[in-house]
């Protein structure tokens, strides 16, 4: 069997991915992305604990230096979008940009190896009559990662294992402890991991973004109250809005010209559709006419029914069943045919004026 390059956290995750190839027979060599400057905690623990566990293994051990990449394609992205008054999901992003592209090449480049793996839970197959590879759910639904990993290319797809989709999460951490590693009892990451550096997405936010006071308003434009910058708030959001009112209010709109806050009853705050921008067709070619899928627009949401429709400029609407509760411009919709099988994904588009 050949070289795998096995991505290590340092968790018991990416600890079973690596020596289940192992024990299979591979050549496995664990390799860790130093992403973050600074006292990264899940960055300077992850790599002793992935040292530690290749040294178990009795496998090589590199560590990749992407901080500058990291920088660049994650913070930039995340700072300049919350300072436009959008929601970025760095994770596909992160996935796409600064972890399988970047290892995928030092794989082939430095290891001279063809194939990574990862501790995701998803599975991929590969469908000989389209000559496609194809994303699906993981068997662990509860754990299941394939929302974060639809930007993945053909190529990434082809070159990567992952060897815990068939599996649940009570089945990888018996594993662990089978195999006596002593990441076996290691707390799951609960959050970004900027958000376990920072303490929170506003702490991070606030190192880059100053405090720009604004009018918190409802629908009609009446002020009820004040913020301290557009980039505390989210589409949906209840608490922590420091307003009070007869019903409970929800931010429905980041209004960025007039730097306001837009609040109001929960109903307001529902869409029938919204256009998705960067899309990246994974399982199926881009079709030409319109398509029927079950949609994710967040991580922990169920998925529901909507209509794909393709536009000429590479985007698509999304047509909800049922208008939907907080969809949230600079989040992932991520389509599925039935609910197993990633179709494609892209990044949900601010709505025009007047539209929320």
């Amino acid at each position: 069997m050949g070289k795998v390059v096995v991505g290590l956290s340092g968790g018991v995750d990416s600890s079973v991915a690596a020596a289940t190839l192992h024990e299979q027979g591979h050549d496995v060599i664990g390799l860790t992305l130093w992403l973050m400057k600074g006292k990264g905690q899940c960055c300077s623990e992850g790599m002793v604990d992935a040292a530690q566990l290749c040294e178990e293994l009795d496998i090589p051990y590199h560590v990749v230096d992407t901080r500058d990449v990291f920088e660049e394609k994650i913070i930039n992205y995340l700072v300049e979008g919350y300072s436009q008054g959008v929601t970025p999901l760095p994770c596909s992003q992160c996935n796409r940009s600064v972890k399988f592209g970047p290892m995928l090449d030092y794989a082939r480049q430095e290891l001279g190896a063809e194939t990574i793996a990862t501790g995701h839970y998803a599975r991929i197959t590969h469908n000989p009559q389209t000559r496609r590879y194809e994303l699906r759910r993981a068997v662990d639904r509860t754990k299941d990662q394939s929302y974060f990993l639809y930007d993945l290319t053909q190529e990434q797809l082809g070159a990567t294992q992952f060897p815990l989709g068939e599996q649940t999460k009570v089945q990888t951490r018996a594993m662990a402890s089978q195999l006596g590693l002593h990441t076996a009892e290691k707390p799951e990451s609960q959050d970004l991991c900027l958000i376990e550096q920072h303490g929170s997405m506003q702490a991070f936010l606030d190192k880059y973004l100053a405090p720009k006071p604004g009018d918190i308003v409802d629908t009609n434009g009446q002020v009820l109250g004040q913020h301290t910058g557009i980039h505390h708030y989210t589409i949906g959001q209840r608490k922590g809005l420091g307003v009070s009112a007869p019903a409970p209010l929800y931010v429905v709109a980041l209004d960025v010209a007039r730097n306001r806050v837009i609040v109001g009853e929960r109903d307001s705050v529902h869409q029938p559709h919204c256009i998705v921008d960067r899309v990246n067709w994974v399982s199926i070619a881009a079709p030409d006419a319109p398509i029927t899928v079950q949609v994710q627009i967040r991580y922990r949401s169920p998925a529901v029914a909507a209509t794909v429709i393709p536009l000429s400029d590479g985007s698509v609407k999304l047509v909800f069943a049922e208008p939907q509760f907080s969809v949230s411009p600079g989040q992932a919709a991520v389509w599925y045919d039935d609910d197993t099988r990633v179709l494609g994904g892209g990044l949900i588009r601010p709505f025009a004026q007047g539209e929320h």
